[in-house]
């Protein structure tokens, strides 16, 4: 089959920065997933992506569907001739919905007789009939929240189109798609380049933007070149390091063609602003990268990428030096005028502020969540007076000017003013610690003050939202607490916090006078514990060793995570799936004669077989030892100890009938069998585990 590389772009009107790759990546994506549904060969796909544009190139692209087999099954033979052999209505019926004769149709023999077929070759489509119906099916389907109509069509797109190329080989192929004719002319730079560029093939297509359009249209390559460039002119021209946050680098990527880094400058009294707010200022009003010294310090400079190469750049520097210098004066303004009024005083501000309808107001939820986070510190060893004092300031910044116009330094400018009230130093970092984790892998807090508000606040908001019965449904959690959950597993495990969900959650619950459910407390937490199983999953950890853990349902989490880590070590170990079938055979036999009526108390003087006596020696000889590990949660060392049973429970099954005739001795076996399973389940239920076969 002979190919060809094939090309398609849409020109438009500047597409959305933070949008622009995530179109790109479902752009490219649709088309692949066309081509394979149509069943066309292709080699590679690549993508472009630029402000005025989106395209994809489908390399070695075959030039038509291949031919397919198609075979029809109809009428049975009895069926489909008479007695005289003539064709029947059902064979003539038939033959003609396919358009064909009977004689031009073949027999098939099966095991259960012989059928009429019809079979053909269909001939495959050919590729350029099928691509623009492939490329607005893809068009069709982009992440497009709110799409536009732009002049008198009825097109609709994220941002009005101007242009089209559909070109396969050198060949256009002129079908209307978005309500316009492609061609094989793009559009260079809007300033360098202000005409149409022919693209003779497809494999031109970036060369001619680039050497001709003053457009670099691989969104990798002009990520990399900022990068680069930016990283370099910190370096060069200040001896310092760019600062380049990665959705800022993609940001600013997305709104250049022509990417050109150019440094500016700005007052040394600015750095007097905490670094945080000038950097949220640079970052979010005028997409601008920070520069920072060896030393970690801030630098009073900037550097921005530029869309075009200009002719006197320090024109170009001072327009957005001179752009910087209000927003970094609001900064400063701002941080002066916080610091006049103590975040003490401000918690009366707190009342009108709504958290939740029913649950009250920040106000409301901060006094609660100090009452926890007091009962939480006492817990951890800290200081519950400095827990309590930092519950109560720590949404204050909330209504403070900086955070009202910089939301994303909630939590940070609380840090600095507590610092300025003159508060412990515990209690001004919990106000930055609160919001730890703010996301996955992210930092955890460092002080015990800091956590103990910080789990506080999220089992307040867990607690009441689901004892008004308003928990997170399928994609829908406003108020986050699946992530809430995750940070307060992690915050315990991690920084090895000697808590129990249930107290907590039980704490929690009496602070509230509005709960409506029942047993909000065992609810919160058996949906926390149902957070740890994608949790291990991430690390790779298998399911069926949560699901041992979570058959004992531990409700410390730092309990819960060294359970999962023993049994995890536990299921490497060659005995594991003998002991695992073993525990399965075990819990089946005492489920059926009784269960938890079952005692545990061996009589030496009804062993009887040579099978049975071993088997009771080695468990009174584990349970010396295991129980002492249990009591300083060694789960890890228990289990391999315990790992040792499998040669002595093997020859009990295989010598031994447990179910013998005489009730004591048989009493006295299932008392074996249950003392047993118990010392396994002083870790997890591991008849949950895989077994052998």
């Amino acid at each position: 089959m002979a190919t060809q590389d094939f090309l398609v772009e849409l020109g438009t009107e500047e597409l959305p920065p933070k949008a622009l790759k995530p179109l790109s990546d479902a752009f490219t994506q649709g088309i692949v997933k066309g081509l394979e549904d149509a069943g066309i060969a292709f080699e590679k796909v690549e993508s472009f992506a630029a402000p005025r544009r989106l395209a994809v190139r489908v390399r070695a692209l075959g030039d038509a569907q291949p031919d397919k087999s198609v075979e029809k099954r109809g009428p049975a033979v009895k069926a489909a001739f008479d007695d005289a052999g003539n064709p029947t209505r059902a064979l003539t019926g038939f033959a003609t919905s396919l358009g064909v004769t009977p004689d031009q149709l073949d027999t098939l023999e099966t095991d259960k007789g012989a059928w009429v077929v019809y079979r053909t070759i269909e001939k495959g489509r050919p590729t350029v009939e099928l691509l623009p119906e492939l490329v607005e099916q893809s068009l069709a389907n982009l992440p497009i929240p709110k799409r536009m109509r732009w002049g008198a069509h009825r097109t609709e797109f994220v941002r009005p189109v101007h242009w089209a190329i559909l070109l396969f080989g050198n060949k256009v192929i002129d079908t209307p798609i978005m309500n316009l004719t492609p061609g094989n002319k793009t559009r260079g730079h809007r300033f360098h380049c202000p005409k149409s560029l022919i693209v003779p093939t497809p494999g031109d297509y970036e060369v001619v933007l680039k050497q001709e359009g003053y457009v670099i249209a691989d969104f990798a390559e002009r990520r990399e070149i900022i990068r680069s460039g930016v990283t370099a002119m910190a370096k060069k021209e200040a001896g310092g390091q760019a600062v380049i946050d990665e959705e800022l680098l993609d940001e600013v990527t997305a709104l250049n063609e022509w990417p050109v880094p150019l440094m500016g400058r700005f007052e040394e009294r600015f750095l007097e602003v905490p670094a945080e707010a000038l950097i949220s200022s640079m970052k979010e009003h005028q997409k601008y990268f920070h520069v920072v010294s060896g030393d970690g310090k801030m630098l009073p400079l900037f550097i921005t990428v530029a869309n075009l190469e200009s002719k006197d750049p320090s024109q170009v520097i001072a327009g957005n030096e001179k752009v910087i210098r209000p927003r970094l004066s609001d900064a400063a303004f701002f941080y002066d005028t916080d610091r006049k009024t103590r975040l003490e005083d401000r918690i009366e501000q707190l009342k009108p502020i709504v958290f939740q309808e029913k649950l009250g107001s920040i106000y409301d939820k901060s006094v609660r969540v100090a009452k926890l986070a007091e009962k939480i510190a006492g817990a951890i060893g800290s200081d519950p007076s400095l827990a309590e004092r930092a519950a109560m300031l720590a949404k204050t910044d909330l209504v403070t000017e900086m955070v009202l116009e910089f939301t994303d330094l909630q939590g940070i400018m609380g840090q600095y003013y507590a610092a300025n009230d003159g508060e412990h130093e515990d209690v001004a970092l919990a106000l930055n610690e609160q919001y730890m984790p703010r996301f996955a892998g992210d930092d955890l807090p460092t002080t015990l003050t800091g956590c103990a508000i910080a789990i506080a606040d999220r089992l307040d908001s867990l607690v009441g939202l689901f004892g008004i019965n308003q928990p997170p449904s399928g994609t829908r959690d406003p108020f986050g607490l699946r992530r809430a959950s995750l940070g307060v597993l992690r915050i315990i495990i991690e920084r090895e916090l000697p808590l129990d969900l249930q107290t907590c959650c039980e704490w929690a619950a009496e602070n509230f006078t509005v709960l409506t459910e029942q047993n909000t407390a065992s609810t919160v937490v058996d949906y926390m514990l149902e957070r740890f199983r994608a949790h291990y999953e991430e690390q790779g950890i298998n399911a069926e060793v949560y699901l041992a853990v979570h058959a004992r349902r531990p409700t410390q989490p730092l309990d819960f995570d060294r359970r999962v880590k023993a049994v995890e070590n536990f299921r490497q170990l060659p005995e594991a799936q003998a002991l695992a079938g073993a525990n399965k055979r075990v819990s089946n036999i005492l489920t059926k004669q009784g269960g938890d009526s079952i005692g545990e108390t061996i009589d030496n003087n009804l062993l009887q077989d040579a099978a049975e006596k071993a088997l009771a020696e080695q468990i009174r000889q584990q349970a010396d030892t295991v129980l002492p590990l249990f009591e300083k949660g060694d789960y890890a060392a228990a289990l391999n100890s315990l790992a040792q049973l499998r040669e002595p429970v093997d020859n009990f099954f295989d010598e031994v009938m447990v179910m013998a005739e005489d009730d004591a001795t048989r009493n006295n076996r299932l008392a074996m069998l249950n003392q047993l399973r118990n010392l396994f389940l002083r870790v997890a239920d591991i008849s949950v585990l895989p077994t052998t076969a």
